[in-house]
Parts: C-alpha cells; sequence; structure tokens
C-alpha cells in the first residue's frame, strides 16, 4: 500500500511514525485510519519501539471536521468505532509506543497521544479535548483514556470547558511524562526509545502488558498476573544473563 498521510522510519530497532498532513494540520480522516491500520498489520518483528510524532506546527489539530461535517448518525458511529479500534490496537500493540507532541495535540490527536504509552512534549505543544464547541464530546475514547490518566474531575474539566492547556499544565496534571525544548524533542524521544529498546529481554513487553491489564483487575488479581509474568522471564536466556552481568559488574551481552 502507498502512504499518502504516514511516513516511517526504522533505526536499531525504533521505528519514528511521523503523520504528514501538514495543510491539515495533521487532522485524521478515514484514509488516516485505513493507511494506520495497514501500517500496523505490517510493522516489521524487528521494531521494538515505535515513536509517533506530527509534521509541522501539530501533532494532530484533532479529527477532520470536513469529513464529519458531512457524515449522518451511522457513519458517525462508524467514524467514532473506526478511531476506537484503532487507538485500541496501538494501545495493546506489543511494544513500547511513545508519542513525541511537537504542536497542537487537540481532540482526536490527544486521545491519539493518550493511546501511547507515555508522552513526551515540546514546550511549545498544547492539548485539549475541545468538542463541546462543535456541539460534540470526545469520539475516539477521549472521555475514558483522559479520565484514567488525569483523574475525573480533570478529565470533567478539560471536556467541559474546552481549555487548551500549555505543556506545563499538562505536565503538571499528569498528561504529559517529560517536557522538552522543541529543537530537542525528536532527539530526546528516539534516544528514550532507543535506551528501552536496547533491552534484549521481554521484560518490556511484560511491564507492559502487566501494567495495561492490570488497570482492569482487582489489585489482588493484578498482583497474579505480575508473579506470573515475573517466573515466566526466568525461562528467558535474557534474563539469566541480565542477572548475571549484574553480578559480574558489565554490561549485558544481549
Amino acid at each position: 500500500m502507498e502512504y499518502k498521510i504516514l511516513k516511517s522510519e526504522t533505526t536499531n530497532g525504533v521505528c519514528l511514525l511521523t503523520i504528514s498532513r501538514p495543510a491539515a494540520m495533521n487532522a485524521l480522516n478515514s484514509a488516516f485510519f485505513t493507511e494506520f491500520d495497514h501500517f500496523l498489520d505490517n510493522l516489521s518483528k524487528n521494531v521494538k519501539v515505535l515513536v509517533i510524532t506530527g509534521e509541522g506546527k501539530a501533532f494532530v489539530a484533532g479529527a477532520d471536521i470536513s469529513e464529519m461535517a458531512e457524515m449522518d448518525q451511522d457513519e458517525a458511529y462508524s467514524f467514532s468505532k473506526t478511531g476506537q479500534d484503532a487507538l485500541d490496537r496501538l494501545e495493546n500493540l506489543g511494544i513500547p509506543v511513545i508519542a513525541a507532541v511537537n504542536g497542537y495535540a487537540l481532540g482526536s490527536g490527544c486521545e491519539l497521544s493518550m493511546a501511547a504509552d507515555f508522552r513526551i512534549a515540546s514546550k511549545l505543544a498544547k492539548f485539549g479535548q475541545p468538542e463541546l464547541n462543535l456541539g460534540l464530546i470526545p469520539g475516539h475514547a477521549g472521555t475514558q483514556r483522559l479520565t484514567r490518566l488525569i483523574g475525573t474531575g480533570n478529565a470533567l474539566y478539560l471536556i467541559l470547558t474546552c481549555e487548551t492547556i500549555n505543556a506545563e499544565e499538562a505536565y503538571r496534571i499528569g498528561l504529559v511524562q517529560k517536557l522538552t525544548e522543541p529543537e530537542n524533542l525528536l532527539s530526546e524521544a528516539m534516544a528514550i526509545a532507543g535506551k528501552i529498546a536496547a533491552n534484549g529481554s521481554q521484560a518490556a513487553l511484560k511491564a507492559k502488558r502487566t501494567i495495561r491489564s492490570g488497570t482492569e483487575m482487582s489489585f489482588y488479581l493484578a498482583c497474579e498476573s505480575e508473579a506470573k509474568e515475573f517466573a515466566d522471564l526466568f525461562n528467558q536466556p535474557a534474563t539469566k544473563e541480565g542477572m548475571k552481568a549484574f553480578l559480574g559488574k558489565r554490561k549485558p551481552e544481549w
């Protein structure tokens, strides 16, 4: 499939995926979701970490309103479910995912960033869920992920007021995990991704899976899941090498 919206390049196990519709501020449309599904279907097994960013002044400035304005109720439902399913796939991808937020992350852009495992943001980035200004609500799981990430009160405040917050405020409330100077965003995101990718064991995947699944379980069931995943790593040669390297005061040879 020839992509018109997505650009990707992979270096040392880290894939950088760039959303490229700069004339539309990278707004998400049906064509994006078609390409995105195809990209995830064909992601190389050699990729250990995925970094997502946007081209130009925006990460993603929202959904494509020009497309949405022509939808009827059934089409709107389908568009919502398509986006929800795509972001669910991203959230549950078998590798760590980092959102490198370079500019506006509004509406569907904020929702896309929240489906990543964590967010690194330029100090110029802006976040918000302004759908109520259009007589809508977030439709790509924003009402749910935002609440889980920053709490009910903060989520209700941002969604009901349509307020756009800066990167510092997003960091303060826990929506963003790291801030960078704009010119350093990609280099820092790629460096962090490279550090994760350099771990030759399955520990990163198991940590992600245990944390993600545990949020849907009781504390005690989640702890049982953790114990099983912890124990399973003892069957991995890389885990044995990691412990031997620590005891030998050397770097592991993955």
